[in-house]
């Protein structure tokens, strides 16, 4: 976690008015410990707060869990107390792993350290290894209670009492309502608003808690302990340009007198500071609703019989601090959007119902949301962190991440790279996991700059966790069949040397392409041995370009080549005018095309 980054502040009249009543400064809930750590799951009930103040008591008294708690503490925990199974404890573990975030050159030797162990036993060893934050835990398990639902969420769609007055547009926004508060920084300021106490109870000493485990009158909290709180709060001091964890805003004199600090105790008196920390906390500047109000725009390069027209892209990427980068698309209809930017790097980026669509994105992504998408294409850049897949329908999803989550989805096909076992969540139907099956040349670069390697790869070994008390569905799911597997080309020029599918196929699919491809050589030399004359080859060939254009028709890959080749294209924005080419695909792969085709129709 950065200390301090710089930043343009976009003021509002709530931060102004925050920073007057908090002494000059305005706090808010960091995006990505709710974007990218809250699973979109209601947690087990043993991760409520009764069972998470045990937890905080018992690693505060037993060796090797505090300030750092070890794997094999956890899972002595987790499984042992809370009565975990183990497969949902390391999901946790990991998860909490992956959000905090490490150099790309640790992640790259943990992944060939993992690769190399050949037994249980080694890769328990290996993960004994690994160490998290004690506090920073507790509360990242707490937020998980974010997708909590209650009887009355799980009847009407919302919480009550509810911070805003609306109601759901419709009996299917309902039911998805609560999925959608990972991406929704007013929701996490609710949180933290009706939350505060609890999460500052979890960093009090237990022998200053009540026999219920609750704060008494004269609870202290030390600097040190509210370490935690910064992986959920940041803040900047007087409007500045620098924005600072909540640690480090603590640690001023200024700051300390206002917030109950006392230098006698060398802590803070828990009752002033949360007084405190409620007057200066506000809406997240770099949120989603910030970004959708005043984010920048970015203007399509092309519409296709109008279908463009309600499409939507903002971005902050130009002035948020890394971290709550991000880049939100919503409505691209019936077009092919490709996009190889420095824009995109490191961008938390939400695709939002998008419909008969084709998406390229070929930057390293810090993570990506796909929401209530349908009947459409993407391909991804290396996702840092996780790509998670909601409510989409008949969606094919090529990509290489951290993680890859899928809830409430059907008839998705997703070819994944992934050192972490896919998590399918609630509410998935006729799901299918392919291998990984494309590349373009700059492909492993990009996977080396955020740390993601060949191995180990773990597509087709899937956790299902459902809710609590059901059995997960091992049907809602199927591993592609080698018989159906077909590789994908991407059909842009760009500059690279990965000219293969890194770590190459899976040994029944790579027998299964070259079977295909000698069917093909097969074919060609038939032909050629059939020594046709100069009409029956004119006769020949109109009749395989009907059945190739029929193809096109039958299988929908006609309108995927035909928003490939553009008309003159005019950029509103020059400094959007990133590009790629389009290229000849070969006619045994996926997105195929027998024609020359000039530059992508829609750089954003």
């Amino acid at each position: 976690m950065n200390d301090q980054k710089s930043i343009g502040l976009v003021g509002t009249c709530r931060t102004s008015q925050a920073m007057d009543q908090g002494g000059g400064v305005a706090l808010w809930p960091r995006m990505e410990p709710f974007l990218l750590g809250a699973l979109q799951v209601a947690p087990p009930t043993k991760l409520s707060l009764h069972y998470l103040r045990k937890m905080a008591a018992y690693v505060r008294s037993r060796e090797g869990c505090f300030p750092m708690l070890g794997w094999l503490m956890w899972r002595h925990i987790a499984c042992g107390k809370l009565q975990l199974p183990e497969d949902l404890a390391w999901l946790y573990f990991e998860t909490f792993d992956l959000l905090v975030g490490h150099p790309a050159e640790e992640r790259l030797e943990w992944a060939e350290n993992l690769s190399q162990c050949s037994s249980a036993r080694e890769l328990d060893r290996q993960r004994s290894k690994l160490c998290v934050d004690t506090l920073q835990f507790l509360l990242f398990l707490y937020i998980q209670q974010l997708n909590r639902v209650s009887l009355r969420t799980s009847l009407i769609g919302e919480e009550w009492p509810s911070p805003r007055s609306r109601s759901p547009s419709s009996d299917r926004e309902a039911k998805t309502s609560s999925q959608n508060k990972n991406w929704d920084d007013q929701a996490h300021l609710s949180f933290l608003q009706a939350h505060l106490c609890e999460l500052l109870e979890l960093l009090v000493e237990p022998g200053q808690l009540s026999g219920s485990g609750q704060a008494v009158k004269d609870s202290q909290v030390s600097l040190e302990a509210l370490q935690g709180l910064s992986l959920l709060l940041e803040g900047s001091v007087s409007r500045g340009r620098t924005v600072h964890p909540i640690h480090k805003l603590l640690s001023r004199a200024p700051i300390q007198a206002q917030a109950g600090y006392s230098k006698l105790s060398r802590s803070f008196s828990l009752h002033p500071l949360m007084a405190w920390l409620r007057q200066a906390l506000v809406p997240n500047p770099f949120g989603m609703s910030t970004c959708l109000r005043s984010g920048k725009k970015l203007a399509w390069a092309q519409q296709v019989e109008g279908a463009m027209k309600r499409a939507k892209i903002a971005r902050n990427t130009h002035m948020a601090p890394p971290g709550s980068k991000m880049v939100l698309m919503s409505q691209v209809f019936r077009q092919t959007l490709a996009k190889d930017s420095d824009k995109l790097v490191g961008a938390n980026v939400k695709i939002h119902r998008c419909s008969d669509a084709f998406i390229y994105l070929l930057s390293p992504l810090r993570s990506v949301s796909l929401d209530k998408c349908r009947n459409s294409t993407v391909v991804l850049g290396p996702i840092e962190t996780s790509i998670h897949i909601q409510s989409c329908e008949n969606v094919k999803v090529v990509c290489v991440a951290g993680r890859l989550a899928i809830g409430s989805s059907s008839y998705c096909t997703i070819h994944a790279l992934t050192p972490t076992r896919p998590l399918l969540l609630p509410g998935n139907t006729a799901l299918t996991l392919g291998p990984f099956h494309t590349h373009y040349p700059s492909l492993e670069d990009h996977m080396a700059s955020v740390g993601l390697a060949v191995v180990p790869n773990a597509w087709d070994q899937p956790l299902l966790v459902g809710v609590e008390g059901t059995t997960p569905d091992p049907g809602s799911y199927r591993l592609l069949p080698p018989a159906e597997f077909c590789p994908l080309v991407v059909p842009f020029r760009m500059e690279g040397d990965t000219c293969e599918v890194p770590g190459g196929l899976p040994s029944l699919y790579q027998k299964t392409h070259e079977e295909r491809e000698k069917s093909v050589q097969d074919w060609q030399k038939t032909v050629k041995d059939a020594h046709l004359n100069k009409e029956q080859r004119r006769q020949f060939q109109a009749l395989v370009e009907q059945k190739f254009h029929e193809w096109l028709l039958e299988s929908g890959h006609r309108q995927e080549l035909d928003s490939l080749i553009p008309p003159y294209i005019a950029s509103q924005d020059p400094s959007d005018s990133d590009s790629l080419e389009a290229r000849t695909n070969d006619t045994r792969q996926e997105g195929t095309s027998r024609q020359e085709v000039g530059q992508t129709p829609m750089p954003c």
